[in-house]
């Protein structure tokens, strides 16, 4: 119900001259009312007075969320209401929605604050039709307390050599708490006896409550003894206000060495969960921070709610626009380079500060007129780092003799600032090569350069010596080059030089691959399975059949095991790669660095049968004593599987990050692929060595066999057998070297190499006659059925 009186007293003060605005409807606890009110469809003229059932009343000059004050949006006044002495001002206004606190900004309105303690307002009809201004009685503790700003008061001034105590305070009515300018609340957990700048710490006991509560009485606690309530307090008095903030009517604590305590309060919205406008809101709050100057854990904490919040939005957000993502990116930098500068603190020597977050890394270094030092040290994080004159820029400041240097690292950054903003062709592909670093000099009157400044970047990602690598920054809405350029590269790190400070990455620009060939990627799947087949029947084979006494098996048997494996894991990773990728990297890592030890002992079992073919053909009559004397299977398991494993074990141990890449294969960079192809290459040099010297000793034994050896058909029969030994002895991996954009070649590569067990299975199981004859008797009693004897 509204009511609408006109107090006129023939002045032209507004404070005497306005109409009445009695509309309880206005109120903040009216949520989602079933009839919603436009203040649009009113005509406005004049000054008007705010009441509420009689009572006078406000404006809201905190946030007021979406569906309440019997609208839509609720407006309310981005600024503090004046004073008396103020006169008339000027206030803009805000209006709540998709969680955003100011996401519609409607008409400023005048404002005068009058004598008696209430306040006038020159209404205008708003920019939104769905909007109406709030109202909120004067008498309510949300709009009517006393500011309580002691930056003692938080819980990391421990031990202080300055005890505080409350009981010396006379309170009278309510307080909202504030530590240096940021929002605070009394700690309804446990805090440690000795903080808070006091001996005994308060702390209220049942949580906060919610803004439909009201006004409730709490419990107040005080650690000692080991014992978080060992001392009660008088209960006190607390209520949730809108616009997420705490007012509390405190009293004198019982025990004279007490204090209450205050903790930082910067929160999501009521009811935000992954809206943009949650991150707008929650940035904006921190935009408003007045204090110079802030502890380590005040703004750590605060950087972590920042950049979760962003990493959920991100999570949740698939319809982001390249747009947007800038926009959140730009808030993102001026938040952590303004909470970063709150850490610069005032000196006449050296100082220096730094944090370490799962999300972002921070250094700064001070400098003040008597520093002693002719260099700063190299600021470092994990995966950067920065060289700058900073003594230079300090001398160069005629004024204070003094600079600070801040520097960032940021973990995700890129998820915002994305690569694909500079530059970008169709042609090819951007990839972050670094952290997105961000340098500043805050607090620092001359920021003129002497220098350029070094920064060192270690590559995050897999290094391509075909890409181009170029130092960027970041210019509101694209990565440019401007003022950077690359002193010094190699696989694992860059160093950029810039004649500037400002936001900095590594982009690394490759030729686009060219598309997939589908009729190739079919022949390889086919001709994998049909490898994979013929691995099997192998395996079966020389499991099931009865063998002659003096044919060792062993090797032939774990190369089909180590390649039946390695081809399997290898077709099933590159099938659900996606999967794997997303879900967890360690896994990707973990296959890739079983691949690698399967496929190494499948060309270390290679070897190991080219020695065995090639003393058999060099001493064909010796071979069985020899074998059983030397070669036992023992001692070839041990060395199978013992190389393969020793190799990747130093490997992992070398350069553990070198497992894991986009094909959950071995990373190119830094050399790390030849932990594989350095192994393949000697075996594969040997094995042709030896493969020629069976060649040369086969072709002199078959001279000196009697004629019905040497007839035409099992002459054909073993030459087959010899050059199917060039494909089981792994020889054709060779071609894999000369592969690179000649298809023809490819082809013959990976028919070759995929079908090993398929030549295992022709030479010792297909052309032996002991076998044949075993497989001749099976089928027929499949067919026929066994005689039973």
């Amino acid at each position: 119900m509204s009511k609408n009186i006109s107090i006129t007293a023939n002045l032209p003060d507004p404070c005497y001259n306005y109409t009445v605005l009695d509309s309880s409807w206005r109120s903040p606890s009216n949520l989602r009312a079933s009839v919603r009110n436009y203040d649009c469809t009113v005509t406005w003229s004049g000054w008007y007075r705010l009441l509420i059932n009689g009572l006078s009343a406000q404006i809201p000059e905190t946030c007021v969320g979406y569906e309440r004050c019997g609208t839509e949006v609720p407006l309310w006044l981005r600024d503090r209401h004046p004073t008396v002495k103020d006169g008339v001002v000027t206030r803009d206004v805000c209006g709540d929605y998709s969680s955003y606190c100011c996401y519609y900004g409607s008409f400023p309105i005048k404002v005068k604050a009058c004598p008696g303690n209430y306040y006038v307002y020159e209404l205008v009809t708003p920019t939104k039709c769905n909007a109406a201004y709030c109202a909120v009685n004067l008498t309510d503790p949300c709009y009517n307390y006393i500011v309580l700003d002691n930056p003692w008061r938080a819980n990391n001034n421990t031990y202080p050599s300055e005890r505080i105590y409350d009981s010396t305070v006379t309170w009278s009515g309510w307080y909202r708490l504030f530590i240096n300018g940021l929002s605070a609340q009394i700690p309804d957990t446990c805090v440690e006896k000795f903080s808070c700048s006091t001996n005994i710490t308060l702390w209220i006991r049942g949580g906060h409550p919610a803004a439909e509560d009201g006004v409730v009485t709490r419990g107040v606690c005080g650690h000692w003894e080991n014992y978080c309530c060992f001392f009660a307090s008088f209960p006190i008095k607390v209520k949730a206000c809108p616009g997420d903030y705490y007012v509390y009517e405190l009293v004198r604590p019982t025990i004279y060495h007490a204090a209450y305590c205050a903790v930082i309060n910067i929160t999501l919205q009521e009811g935000c969960t992954t809206s943009g406008g949650c991150l707008q809101n929650l940035l904006e709050q921190i935009e408003n921070i007045t204090a110079p100057v802030l502890p380590l854990n005040t703004v750590t904490n605060i950087l972590t709610v920042v950049f979760n919040t962003s990493e959920k939005i991100l999570e949740t957000s698939s319809t982001a626009n390249p747009t947007e993502l800038a926009s959140y990116g730009n808030r993102m930098l001026k938040t952590s380079e303004k909470l970063i500068s709150t850490l610069v603190k005032p000196t006449d020597t050296s100082d220096s500060v730094s944090f370490t977050l799962p999300v972002v890394e921070g250094q700064v270094f001070m400098v003040g007129p008597q520093v002693t030092i002719e260099k700063i040290p190299r600021l470092d994080t994990t995966n950067s780092s920065v060289d700058i004159d900073l003594i230079g820029i300090a001398k160069n400041s005629n004024e204070t003799r003094s600079a600070a240097v801040a520097f960032m690292s940021y973990n995700t950054m890129e998820n915002l600032l994305k690569p694909d903003f500079f530059n970008k062709s169709n042609d090819t592909i951007n990839t972050m090569m670094s952290t997105v670093i961000s340098a500043t000099l805050p607090k620092t009157t001359n920021t003129k350069l002497t220098k350029p400044v070094n920064f060192t970047f270690q590559h995050i990602r897999e290094f391509d010596p075909s890409g181009s690598l170029s130092c960027v920054y970041w210019n509101i809405s694209e990565w440019i080059v401007d003022g950077c350029s690359v002193l010094e590269t190699n696989s694992s790190y860059t160093v950029c030089s810039c004649d500037h400070l400002s936001t900095f990455a590594l982009i690394m620009q490759t030729s686009r691959p060219p598309e997939s060939d589908s009729q190739l990627d079919l022949l390889n799947l086919v001709c994998v399975i049909v490898g994979l087949v013929f691995f099997s029947l192998a395996l079966l084979t020389f499991a099931l059949c009865q063998w002659s006494p003096g044919v060792n098996n062993v090797a032939r048997i774990n190369i089909c095991i180590s390649l039946l494996l390695a081809h399997l894991l290898f077709l099933l990773t590159q099938q659900f790669l996606g999967v794997i990728r997303h879900h967890s990297q360690v896994l990707c890592a973990a296959i890739s660095g079983l691949l690698h030890f399967l496929f190494l002992s499948g060309f270390v079992w290679m070897f190991i049968e080219a020695v065995m073919l090639f003393i058999c053909v060099k001493n064909l009559s010796k071979i069985s004593y020899r074998k059983r004397e030397v070669l036992s299977s023992g001692f070839l398991c041990v060395i199978g599987y013992l190389v393969a494993l020793v190799v990747v074990c130093v490997s992992v141990g070398l350069v553990p990050e070198g497992y894991g890449s986009e094909q959950c294969w071995i990373k190119i960079d830094k050399g790390f692929i030849w932990s594989f192809l350095g192994p393949v290459c000697i075996i594969l040099g040997l094995n042709m060595v030896l493969f020629i010297m069976i060649v040369i000793s086969l072709s002199s034994a078959l001279k000196n066999l009697n004629a019905e050896v040497s007839q035409m058909k099992q002459t054909k029969i073993m030459v087959f057998k010899t050059l199917s030994q060039f494909v089981v002895l792994g020889c054709p991996w060779i071609l894999g070297f000369f592969t690179y954009e000649k298809k023809e070649l490819e082809i013959f590569f990976l028919i070759l190499n995929s079908q090993q067990g398929t030549f295992i299975f022709l030479i010792y199981c297909v052309l032996n006659t002991e076998v044949r004859q075993q497989y001749k008797k099976f089928f027929r009693c499949l067919c026929c059925g066994c005689k039973q004897h």
